[in-house]
C-alpha cells in the first residue's frame, strides 16, 4: 500500500519518472486511496499527460469511477486540461472499438429487447414507462424531438421512425408535412394505442408493426430517417447503421436519440466521437449539435422514476448525412 500512495503521490505531481519505477516495482495501478482517486485520476485532475499516458500503458482503467461517479477524464474535462483530456478520450474510443465495455457493462442479457417487448407499460401524461418504474420516454424530451424532426425533414418528404413510444417526434414530424411518414413500433401495447389515437387513420402514415430488425424487408429508400428504440443498446444501433445506405437516400438525413451514456459526462463524449467515427466508416458526417437541457430536468421531473437516463446539461444532436452530400 506504501508504493500505491507513492504512487497517487507522484501521478499528482506530474513525476513520471517515478510514476514508472513505482509501476516496474509492482505498484497497482487500479489502486484507490483514502480520497477515492485512482493514480490516473490525480494525475488527469492536474493535467499531467505524460503521467496519463504512462498509467494508461501500464493498464490503468480509463473507465472507473470515483465514489463520485467520475472518471479520469471527468476530472481532466472539468479541471481544462486538454492534453490530458485528448489522451484519455483516445484511450477511451480505442477501447470501446475493441471490448465495447461501456455498451455491454449494464446488458447482462441478449434478449433485452424480447424482453421489453412481453413488457406491461403505462402511460401517462408526462411519461411512458416500464414495469420496473424505468422510463422509456418523458415529457422532458419533447424540445429535443422536435429538433430531431426538424433536422430529419428537412431532407425532403419521405420520412422513416423506428420507435413511436409517446409519439413525441412523430407529432413534430407531422407538422412538416411529410408526403410518406413510415413508423415502425414493435412495442403491441404502443402500436394498439397508436391505433386508438387514429395514427393509423393519417393518410400520409404507414405503420409497420414489428422489430425493425424483422422488417427491413418492408422498408423502403427516406430522405429522413430517426432512430429511437427503448430496451436496446450501442451494438443494436451499430447495426441499425449498416443498413444506413439503403434506407437513406442520397441527400438525406439520418439522427438518433443521443441517450448514449447520459450519466456521465466523459463517458457521453467517448460515445458521441465513437459513433461518429463509426458512421464516418460508412461514408457519412456527423455533426453534433449542442442544446442546453440543465432548465427543463429539475428534481421533479423525476418523480416516481427509477433511473435517471438523463443527468448532463448539454444534449448533443446529431445530423448525419452522406459525406459526399456535406461536400
Amino acid at each position: 500500500m506504501e508504493d500505491e500512495e507513492q504512487l497517487c503521490e507522484a501521478a499528482r505531481n506530474g513525476d513520471t519518472d517515478k510514476v514508472r519505477a513505482l509501476i516496474e516495482s509492482g505498484a497497482d495501478v487500479s489502486y484507490f486511496d483514502g480520497h477515492g482517486l485512482s493514480p490516473l485520476m490525480h494525475a488527469a485532475k492536474h493535467g499531467h499527460a505524460d503521467a496519463v499516458k504512462c498509467l494508461l500503458e501500464a493498464g490503468a482503467p480509463w473507465n472507473a469511477l470515483s465514489p463520485s461517479n467520475l472518471s479520469a477524464g471527468d476530472f481532466a474535462m472539468d479541471s481544462g486540461h486538454q492534453e490530458a483530456f485528448d489522451v484519455l478520450l483516445n484511450a477511451g474510443i480505442q477501447a470501446e472499438l475493441i471490448l465495447g465495455t461501456i455498451a455491454r457493462r449494464s446488458n447482462p442479457s441478449d434478449d433485452t429487447n424480447g424482453d421489453y417487448l412481453e413488457d406491461r407499460i403505462t402511460f401517462s401524461e408526462d411519461k411512458l414507462m416500464d414495469s420496473n418504474s424505468k422510463a422509456i420516454m418523458m415529457a422532458w424530451e419533447k424540445p429535443l424531438m422536435e429538433a430531431h424532426a426538424k433536422a430529419v425533414c428537412s431532407g425532403g418528404k419521405h420520412i422513416l421512425n423506428i420507435g413511436f413510444g409517446m409519439g413525441l417526434v412523430d407529432n413534430a414530424i407531422q407538422q412538416y408535412a411529410p408526403i410518406k411518414h413510415t413508423i415502425v413500433e414493435a412495442h403491441p401495447e404502443v402500436y394498439g394505442r397508436m391505433l386508438r389515437s387514429g395514427w393509423g387513420e393519417k393518410e400520409n402514415v404507414e405503420i409497420i408493426f414489428g422489430r425493425w430488425q424483422d422488417v427491413l424487408p418492408q422498408l423502403e429508400s427516406y430522405d429522413g430517417v430517426f432512430f429511437d428504440t427503448y430496451g436496446e443498446y450501442y451494438e443494436d444501433m451499430r447495426e441499425f447503421h449498416q443498413h444506413l445506405p439503403s434506407l437513406l437516400k442520397p441527400g438525406g438525413i439520418y439522427s438518433f436519440f443521443n441517450g448514449l451514456c447520459g450519466g456521465n459526462a466523459f463517458f457521453h463524449v467517448v460515445y458521441c466521437q465513437l459513433v461518429s467515427l463509426e458512421l464516418e466508416s460508412l461514408g457519412y458526417s456527423t455533426q453534433l449539435i449542442p442544446l442546453p437541457v440543465k432548465d427543463c430536468l429539475g428534481e421533479e421531473v423525476w418523480k416516481g422514476v427509477k433511473h435517471k437516463y438523463w443527468q448532463l446539461d448539454t444534449y448533443y444532436l446529431p445530423v448525419c448525412q452522406s459525406i459526399q452530400d456535406s461536400e
